[in-house]
C-alpha cells in the first residue's frame, strides 16, 4: 500500500503537480493496550491508567520508528521529519471539535443498546473491528415455549385438551434466559402439527414442516394451516422460567430460509430483537457482564459462568431438565469475531456513544456520486456496507486512546458537555495532549464558569466520563488534520478493501457530517496479499511474508535471497492489486527476472548511444530509416498508453506495456535488426545516426515510464546517460515527452508486411544463421510492391533498409518470378492485406496481395568484419565493411 502511494505520487510529480502526502500513523487502540499488557504479565494487574498509556505510547513510538525506516529503504518519498501521529496532541484536540461539532448537531448520542462486545478485550466494538470466522461452531438447539394463551382464531384450530408448544430455533443458546418475546412473520402462512412420535402439538411456518421434521428425526402430520396474523395477542410461557410469560409479536426480521419461522427474542442481544422490544415495550435487561459472563441476575445455576463456555452448557441442560429442549446439534457457520484477539464477540446491550448515521448517510450517499472509485465495483461494496450499518457505536472501554470528553452526575444518568467545556478541555489537549484526562484533577477540567455551577471545587457533582473514542473515529478525522485550509479536499485515498467498512467509510462520514463534502475525490482499493498457493496470510499461521526480508534476505539465503527494493516495488505493481494478490518465491524470481532483462535492454540503449550527442548528431525525422520512424511511431503509442494506464492508478497495465515492449519490439526485434547498422557503418554515418536518434528517444521513455516503479534504477540510468554532462533526478526532469511527428500510421504497411515476410523466411531456417542465406521476394505488381520498395529502390541489395529487416545476406525484389532458380531452393507463399484509411473524401484502400519468398543458400563468403556472407573470398572485406574501413 505504502509503495502505490508513492508510485502515485512520484508520477504526479513528474507530471508537474505539486504533491501534498504527509504519511501517518494511527498509534492508539486496542492492539497496542493489549499487547503492552501481554509483555507485562502479571505486572500489569496493579498498573494505573496513566503507566498503562505511557507505555502504550513508548511501545507506538518504537513500531513508528521501525516502520518509518522500512518505508524509506522501500523507496517511498515523503518529508519524514514531519508525518501525523494520532496521538500527537494538535491532532487529538482537531479530533475533538469534530467530536463536538457532531454532537451540538444531534449526530452523536448516549445510549442502552446492543453492540458487539468482546469478552476477550472487554469493550464494544464497532461492524469494521469484527472479522467472520467461516469455521465457528455453535451449539443450535430446538426448544418448546409451552402456548399459554392461544389467540381466539388459535383456540379455534387445537382441541384444548392437548397441549401447544410453540417450536423455536436459535444457535445462540445462552441467550435464552433473557428471552421476551417469540416473532412470526404476520403475512406467512404457519401449521399446527402432531409429532408421530410424541404425539404432542406444535405450531411453526409452513414452510418448515418437512425440513424441521427431517431435522428432528421424526414426521409431523399438519392437523390445520393458519395466517400469522392469527397469532396476534396469543402468549407462550418462558421455557426456563416458571410463571414468566412471552408474548407472540410480528416482525418484519423473520426469515424462512433458517429454523421455524418463529424466532426467539432477546432484546439485550440483538439489534432486530432490541427495535421490537422498543417498538413494545419490553425490557431489555443484559444478563451478561464486561467479561461475557452471567450477572448474579441470572440465577444461581447461572451466574458466574461464560456465556460462550460453560453457561451454554448449563442453559441445555436447564432447558432438557424442563423438558423444553427437543434437539441439540452442532452447526458449522460463519461467526463474528474480534479481529485482534480472534475469539468470538457477543452481542449484548450496554450504555454507549453512537453515532446516528442514519441521518448522515443520505447526504454521505449523495457526495459519493461524485467520487471516482477503482476498481468501480468498489463504490457498491461501499454502498452496501454503508447501508448494513444501523448505527455507530464510537465508545470504547479502554484507555489508550482520546477520551470521549464528558463528565457524568455522580448520582444521576445525566452528562456535562457543551462548547465551554469543549473549548477548555481542546486548549489543554492541544497544550498537553489527552492525557490531561486522566493526569489532572477533574476540577481543572472544567472551565471556572462551569464548575461554579456544577458544585465548585471540592464538591463537584460529576466525574469525568471512562470511555475513549473508536479509533476508526481516531484515523476517520485525519482529514481535518492534513488537509490544510477547512473546504481542502484529498485528489486521492488509497487502501485495501477491507477500509470500505473502515477508514475510507468513517472519513466520508465525518467530512459529510462536519461540512457536507467528501474528503476524497478519487478512492483506489486494492486486495489483500495472499500465499503462493492461494492462502491467507496470517500471522498466527506463520506465513507472513515480511518486505524487509524481501529486500535484505532472509537468515539462510539460499533460501530466502535479497532481491531489493525495486524487485519488491516491480511485485506490487505488476500485481493486479484489484483483486488478492499471491507472493512467493517463483512471484519474486519472476520479477526479478523482468528486472534483469529490463536492465540488459538499458545497458544495450546506453552502450549504443555512446559518442552520440543528440544536440548535433540527431537526424530529423523524415530523413530516417522506414524502420527508425516505425520504432518511433510504436514508442508514441507506448507512451500514450503507459500515461492512461498511471492516470487509472493501473500500475499492473503499466508493467505489462513496458514488459511485452522491451522483450518483444526492442530486443527481440529492433535491436537484432539494428545491430549491423550500430557496429559496422561509420562512426557518424548518418545511417548509423538514424537510429542512435531513436535510441536516445527510447532510452528516455522506458526510463521515465518505469521511473516510478523503479525510481532506483531510473537515478541510475540517469546518471550513466553518455551525452548528459551533469545528470539531475529523473524526478526533477519532467513526464514523457513525445512529437506528434512520431505518429505515422502508414508505416505500419510498410513495416508490418515485411515483417510477414521476414518471419515466412526466418520459419523456414530456423536455428540457422539468416546471413548464410539469399531471398527473393515475388509481389505482383500493385501497391504491396511500391510499399515494400520504399525499403529497397534497387533490385539487389545487401545494405537496403528491406535486407537489413530480413537480416539475410543479400535481398531481390522482384515483380515476376525468375525463370530459372537453383533445385536447393524453398519457396514460401502468403497474402498480405493493406488497410490504409484515406484522407476524407477519398475513401479507404483496402487490397490484398500475393507474394512468394525465395530462400537459398548464399554463394559469398563469411566477411571477417561484420559477419556477413557477403564477401567474395573469407580473408578480405566485403564492399561495405571495405569502404567503411577505407575512410
Amino acid at each position: 500500500m505504502q509503495i502505490l502511494k508513492d508510485v502515485a505520487n512520484r508520477y504526479h510529480m513528474m507530471k508537474g503537480s505539486k504533491v501534498h502526502f504527509v504519511p501517518g500513523w494511527d498509534c492508539h487502540g486496542l492492539p497496542i493496550e493489549v499487547k503492552v499488557l501481554a509483555e507485562l504479565g502479571g505486572k500489569a494487574q496493579g498498573l494505573s491508567a496513566v503507566e498503562i498509556r505511557e507505555k502504550a505510547r513508548t511501545f507506538a513510538k518504537a513500531a513508528i520508528e521501525k516502520q518509518k525506516s522500512a518505508f524509506i529503504r522501500w523507496g517511498v518519498m515523503a518529508d519524514w521529519d514531519n508525518c501525523y501521529y494520532t496521538f500527537d496532541r494538535k491532532y487529538e484536540a482537531a479530533q475533538l471539535r469534530i467530536f463536538y461539532q457532531m454532537y451540538d448537531k444531534g449526530l452523536i448520542y448516549r445510549s442502552y443498546k446492543p453492540v458487539f462486545w468482546s469478552p476477550s478485550s472487554r469493550t464494544a466494538l464497532a461492524e469494521a473491528e469484527l472479522e467472520y470466522n467461516p469455521e465457528h461452531v455453535s451449539r443450535s438447539i430446538y426448544v418448546k415455549f409451552p402456548l399459554l394463551k392461544p389467540s381466539p382464531k388459535l383456540a379455534s384450530l387445537t382441541d384444548g385438551s392437548s397441549p401447544v408448544s410453540i417450536l423455536v430455533w436459535t444457535t445462540q443458546p445462552w441467550t435464552i434466559p433473557a428471552n421476551q418475546a417469540v416473532c412470526y412473520m404476520p403475512d406467512s402462512d404457519y401449521a399446527v402439527v402432531k409429532c408421530s412420535k410424541s404425539g404432542d402439538l406444535y405450531i411453526l411456518a409452513a414452510d418448515k414442516v418437512a425440513p424441521v421434521a427431517s431435522a428432528l428425526g421424526t414426521t409431523f402430520n399438519v392437523i390445520s394451516t393458519f395466517s400469522g396474523v392469527d397469532l396476534e395477542n396469543g402468549t407462550c410461557a418462558h421455557p426456563l422460567i416458571p410463571d414468566k410469560a412471552s408474548p407472540l409479536l410480528p416482525a418484519n426480521h423473520v426469515t424462512m430460509t433458517k429454523g421455524t419461522g418463529l424466532v426467539h427474542t432477546a432484546p439485550a442481544h440483538g439489534m432486530e430483537d432490541y427495535s421490537v422490544a422498543a417498538q413494545h415495550g419490553l425490557s431489555t435487561d443484559c444478563l451478561v457482564d464486561e467479561d461475557g459472563v452471567f450477572t448474579d441476575a441470572a440465577g444461581p445455576k447461572l451466574q458466574h459462568k461464560a456465556v460462550l463456555e460453560e453457561g451454554t452448557d448449563v442453559v441445555i441442560k436447564m432447558l432438557q431438565a424442563a423438558k423444553n429442549l427437543l434437539k441439540e446439534e452442532k452447526l458449522v457457520h460463519s461467526y463474528p469475531y474480534d479481529w485482534r484477539t480472534k475469539k468470538p464477540v457477543v452481542i449484548r446491550a450496554s450504555k454507549q456513544w453512537f453515532i446516528n448515521i442514519a441521518d448522515v448517510k443520505t447526504t454521505a450517499k449523495g457526495l459519493l456520486k461524485k467520487v471516482k472509485f477503482i476498481p468501480g465495483s468498489a463504490l457498491n461494496s461501499m454502498l452496501d456496507m454503508m447501508d448494513r450499518r444501523p448505527y455507530w457505536c464510537i465508545s470504547r472501554q479502554r484507555v489508550w486512546g482520546v477520551p470521549i470528553p464528558v463528565f457524568h452526575h455522580k448520582t444521576k444518568d445525566d452528562v456535562l458537555i457543551n462548547s465551554q467545556t469543549i473549548e477548555h478541555i481542546i486548549k489543554l489537549v492541544g497544550e498537553h495532549g489527552s492525557g490531561v484526562w486522566w493526569t489532572l484533577p477533574p476540577e481543572q477540567l472544567l472551565p471556572e464558569a462551569v464548575l461554579a455551577q456544577a458544585g465548585g471545587p471540592g464538591a463537584l457533582e460529576y466525574a469525568p466520563g471512562q470511555d475513549i473514542l473508536d479509533i476508526w473515529f481516531d484515523s476517520g478525522t485525519s482529514w481535518a488534520h492534513v488537509l490544510p485550509g477547512s473546504e481542502q479536499v484529498a485528489d486521492l485515498y488509497l487502501e485495501g478493501k477491507d477500509q470500505l467498512g473502515g477508514w475510507f467509510q468513517s472519513s466520508l462520514l465525518t467530512s459529510a457530517a462536519v461540512r457536507k463534502q467528501a474528503p476524497f475525490k478519487a478512492v483506489v482499493v486494492h486486495g489483500f496479499t495472499l500465499g503462493e498457493k492461494g492462502e491467507k496470510m496470517s500471522k498466527s499461521l506463520g506465513n507472513v511474508i515480511d518486505p524487509d526480508v524481501v529486500i535484505n534476505g532472509g537468515k539462510d539465503q539460499t533460501k530466502e535471497p535479497p532481491y531489493g527494493a525495486d524487485v519488491l516495488r516491480w511485485w506490487v505493481a505488476e500485481s493486479n492489486v484489484f483483486t488478492e494478490v499471491a507472493i512467493g518465491p517463483s512471484a519474486l524470481n519472476a520479477a526479478r527476472d523482468d528486472i534483469s532483462k529490463l536492465r540488459n535492454t538499458l545497458r544495450f540503449l546506453l552502450g549504443n548511444v555512446a559518442g552520440f550527442n543528440p544536440e548535433t548528431d540527431s537526424v530529423p525525422v523524415g530523413d530516417m530509416y522506414v524502420i527508425d520512424q516505425y520504432m518511433l511511431h510504436l514508442l508514441q503509442d507506448l507512451a500514450n498508453k503507459i500515461n492512461d494506464a498511471y492516470k487509472q492508478y493501473d500500475f499492473g497495465k503499466v508493467v505489462r506495456l513496458l514488459r511485452a515492449f522491451y522483450t518483444r519490439e526492442l530486443s527481440n526485434f529492433y535491436f537484432s535488426v539494428i545491430k549491423d547498422r550500430l557496429y559496422c557503418e561509420n562512426a557518424d554515418e548518418p545511417k548509423r545516426r538514424s537510429c542512435q536518434t531513436v535510441l536516445a528517444e527510447i532510452l528516455d521513455v522506458i526510463v521515465r515510464s518505469f521511473a516510478p516503479i523503479l525510481p532506483h534504477l531510473a537515478e541510475e540510468v540517469f546518471q550513466h546517460i553518455p551525452y548528459v554532462k551533469e545528470p539531475k533526478s529523473v524526478f526533477r526532469t519532467g513526464w514523457i515527452r513525445t512529437s506528434s511527428i512520431w505518429k505515422k500510421p502508414g508505416l505500419e504497411e510498410a513495416i508490418e508486411s515485411a515483417c510477414a515476410m521476414r518471419d515466412s523466411f526466418l520459419g523456414s531456417i530456423p536455428g540457422k544463421n539468416a546471413a548464410e542465406y539469399e531471398v527473393i521476394i515475388v509481389i505482383e505488381p500493385g501497391l504491396l510492391f511500391e510499399i515494400i520498395e520504399m525499403l529497397q529502390a534497387e533490385e539487389t541489395s545487401s545494405t537496403s533498409q528491406l535486407n537489413e529487416l530480413m537480416m539475410a545476406s543479400q535481398t531481390t525484389l522482384l515483380s515476376q518470378e525468375p525463370r530459372t532458380l537453383p533445385a536447393d531452393v524453398i519457396e514460401l507463399k502468403g497474402t498480405f492485406l493493406i488497410n490504409l484509411e484515406g484522407e476524407v473524401g477519398s475513401g479507404d484502400i483496402r487490397e490484398e496481395s500475393s507474394y512468394k519468398v525465395i530462400v537459398m543458400p548464399t554463394t559469398k563468403e563469411k566477411c571477417p568484419r561484420c559477419w556477413k556472407y557477403t564477401a567474395q573470398s573469407s580473408d578480405t572485406l566485403c564492399p561495405r565493411c571495405a569502404e567503411v574501413v577505407g575512410k
